[in-house]
């Protein structure tokens, strides 16, 4: 069954794609138990494929959405 993981470790900036290198905003665990790290692009790119052998997806590609933390007054 793929669903999404129960709350886990985030993605970080250190989470590269296994495909590209590109930072990881998808993790996906393995029917046969392994782990796999993509980027949205790839993600999107290989979704059926990906879906099939997958038991979990772990997706935060709407951080791709937020918009960036401004600075504060005092930190200009």
């Amino acid at each position: 069954m793929t669903g999404t993981l129960a709350p886990t470790q985030p993605l970080t900036a250190a989470d590269r794609c296994d495909r590209c290198g590109a930072q990881a905003y998808v993790r996906v665990v393995l029917n046969s138990g392994g782990e796999l790290l993509f980027c949205a692009h790839h993600m999107r790119k290989h979704d059926d494929s990906i879906r099939k052998i997958a038991s979990e997806i772990q997706d935060e590609t709407s951080r791709l959405h937020e918009a960036p933390a401004t600075p504060a007054e005092d930190e200009r």
